[in-house]
């Protein structure tokens, strides 16, 4: 039986659309050490995925979410020794001041034309695109992981 951990990775919108929050994990120990990442974690009992990342993200960005689109859903057995499913938002509109950084590395807000360039998990390269693109369809995909590495990625609309 397939039992995930649940999960939530929040991407922030800049208020003129052109450039998102990320966070570069920089802590000793954190296995996303040097990878830049959206913002996110798991969801607790007796929460639904959309309070898990306004959680999230109020501890992470010290922000209010104001308006939020489910973009997709990713299946990852196998990631870091466990098995997630993760609800991939874009935050449209939030209220606060983000600071310079929090627990996990320093916060950036990255032009959306640059994301590729960043050193990220080999596997984000797969979903990003489609978490920016034009189509208002969300997509649903697994992204089996062996030894660190994604082993393949398919996904539906």
């Amino acid at each position: 039986m397939f039992t995930p951990v649940i999960g939530v990775l929040g991407y922030v919108l800049s208020p003129e659309a052109d450039r998102v929050l990320m966070v570069l994990r920089s802590r000793d120990g954190d296995s996303h050490q040097g990878k830049y990442n959206g913002l996110g974690g798991k969801l607790e009992a007796g929460e639904d995925v959309v309070g898990c990342l306004h959680r999230e993200l109020a501890e992470e960005a010290g922000i209010t979410v104001v308006t939020q689109r489910l973009r997709g859903t990713v299946s990852w057995p196998g990631f870091d020794g466990e098995n997630w499913l993760g609800f991939v938002f874009v935050v449209d509109s939030f209220e606060g001041t983000v600071p310079e950084r929090n627990e996990d590395g320093p916060l950036s807000w990255v032009r959306l034309d640059d994301l590729a360039r960043l050193p990220m998990w080999e596997g984000d390269r797969h979903f990003l695109p489609l978490v920016f693109d034009a189509d208002p369809r969300p997509f649903h995909g697994v992204m089996p992981y062996a030894e660190g590495r994604p082993v393949s990625w398919s996904y539906h609309r």
